[in-house]
């Protein structure tokens, strides 16, 4: 399935972007991404090296994982992350959500060193901003 998603970040680098609001907090070794993606705009995310929470506090996502299969979720919603996985988000209304990170960093690009995979193929650099894509 992770093909799957690969492919469609692919195609979805085809069509315009947007670089989704992102806040970052970093306190007592744990650093929280809140993102807010409005309704319509499909994500593909990173991968990541290790379990976290995730948390959808706002909204309505479509999420499609190592299944295949997409499961609609509805705020206030709860799951801890495996390792490794990679996932497809369409936002079918505005939402807020956040992924909870246990790390020693103190910046967003030694987080996203420490605990995201490299992805030369993703649109965003650390911390979400958009690449200039040519």
């Amino acid at each position: 399935m992770r093909e799957q998603i690969r492919a469609l970040q692919a195609e979805l680098l085809t069509l315009p972007q947007i670089e989704p609001l992102t806040e970052h907090v970093f306190h007592g070794g744990m650093y929280c991404r809140q993102v807010v993606q409005p309704a319509g705009c499909l994500v593909v995310g990173k991968v990541h090296k290790r379990e976290h929470f995730f948390m959808l506090v706002q909204g309505v996502l479509a999420v499609t994982e190592g299944d295949g299969v997409a499961e609609e979720i509805h705020a206030p919603f709860l799951h801890c992350s495996a390792p490794g996985t990679k996932r497809a988000l369409l936002a079918l209304t505005d939402v807020l959500y956040m992924t909870i990170h246990r790390t020693d960093a103190t910046g967003v690009e030694e987080a996203e060193d420490e605990l995201v995979e490299p992805d030369p193929t993703s649109p965003f650099l650390p911390g979400n901003k958009l690449k200039v894509l040519t």
